[in-house]
């Protein structure tokens, strides 16, 4: 029987090399994955609430106001990805990295104190392969299309009654200075996966199971970059869909928060007491971004001497700016404190000893990612297919 490497290598005139195989995030070198954009800067001098003041906020006496009541966050938003190298192939005397990925999008709903159960799920098998794949160039993507579904019929897929839903082509063409093919197909991967979160957004927001008393945490960075694909690509015509939305960061680079000096200014973030906030900050990331406004801040949940570093405990918060008022003067600073609130109150039950990141893990958000990467094939399974 034809495997799956074979009959690219047919289909497309390449020559594979059989390469190793692996999985990415096996293999990498550990590291800190922060959430944040690579050139992003945060300035103390332009807030991002009605009250300008330059202190933390203590909210403990307001956690108390808060017993009793309904919680803010009913939907929690998930995306993940695992990718693989597969194969090296020839095109043109060149040598690409051929690229295959899972990816996993999940929203989860809370529907009371002991019912959380599944509102979407995306699991998709990909490809990403170098353009050269194509030599001809007119109407790539009907040609990737039509391989795509040959694919899809080879014996061992249907054996396991598994399907690719896309390849994804990556630029063969010459590299900047530190780029690498490889980084290419995984950049692919992971814009399909943020493709699929803002499809689930819009999906809910359809539906109108958004609104003021039912708030979605997404898990990671709201700075969607405008892409140049996806049905989704352009943030000022989906920023509607995220009125109701905030987005949780776990990991974050604390020195791109500057003061009005541009010196950093990580000691507020490492120096929060427990249940304190930092005041909120404009972020404007630029046209790439869509001309999207943000609020910024970052609320301690865990008390540091209880934690392995000053910036465990410590959660960034995004909350997209939607009316021109709001772009010009903040949010109002009783609803910064009223997001904050409820994410604190989120902080229980603990992932302890089940994921290394818990002093930063909300626990419906640690549900919905199990939840999403139960649903992954095996990597030896995975890799086995090609």
């Amino acid at each position: 029987m034809e495997k799956l490497l074979q009959f690219i290598s047919r289909e497309t005139k390449g020559e594979c090399y059989r390469s190793f195989k692996f999985c990415h995030d096996i293999l990498a070198m550990p590291s800190i994955a922060y959430e944040d954009k690579p050139n992003e800067k945060i300035n103390l001098k332009e807030y991002g609430e009605t009250e300008n003041s330059p202190y933390t906020r203590d909210l403990t006496k307001k956690i108390k106001q808060f017993e009793g009541t309904a919680p803010l966050f009913r939907y929690f938003l998930d995306g993940t990805r695992r990718t693989y190298k597969i194969d090296d192939i020839e095109y043109q005397k060149k040598v690409f990295p051929i690229i295959a990925g899972q990816i996993g999008v999940g929203c989860c709903e809370r529907v009371d104190s002991s019912t959380f159960r599944k509102v979407e799920l995306e699991h998709n098998l990909v490809l990403s392969l170098p353009s050269y794949a194509y030599a001809d160039g007119h109407k790539p993507e009907l040609f990737f299309n039509s391989l795509t579904d040959k694919i899809n019929q080879i014996g061992s897929l249907k054996r396991y009654n598994l399907i690719f839903s896309k390849i994804l082509p990556y630029d063969s063409n010459k590299l900047p200075v530190g780029e690498t093919y490889e980084n290419k197909g995984i950049a692919k991967i992971q814009s399909e996966m943020i493709d699929s979160e803002k499809k689930i957004v819009a999906k809910l927001t359809s539906r109108n199971l958004l609104n003021q008393d039912n708030y979605l945490i997404k898990d990671g960075s709201l700075q969607y970059k405008a892409m140049k694909t996806g049905d989704f690509r352009e943030i000022s015509k989906i920023r509607n869909n995220y009125r109701c939305v905030i987005g949780v960061s776990k990991q974050f680079n604390p020195e791109l928060l500057k003061d009005k000096n541009d010196k950093s200014n990580a000691s507020v973030i490492a120096h929060l007491p427990l249940f304190h906030r930092t005041p909120a900050f404009m972020y404007a990331p630029g046209e790439q971004f869509g001309d999207a406004r943000f609020a910024v801040w970052y609320v301690r949940i865990r008390d540091s001497k209880f934690t392995d570093t000053p910036f465990s405990g410590v959660l960034k918060i995004e909350k997209m700016l939607m009316t021109g008022n709001e772009s010009e003067n903040g949010l109002e600073t009783d609803e910064v404190d009223l997001i904050s609130l409820n994410v604190i109150r989120e902080r229980n039950p603990v992932c302890y000893g089940s994921d290394n990141r818990w002093a930063n893990h909300l626990y419906p958000v640690y549900l919905t990612e199990k939840f999403i990467k139960s649903q992954y094939i095996s990597d030896l399974h995975f890799l086995n297919l090609f």
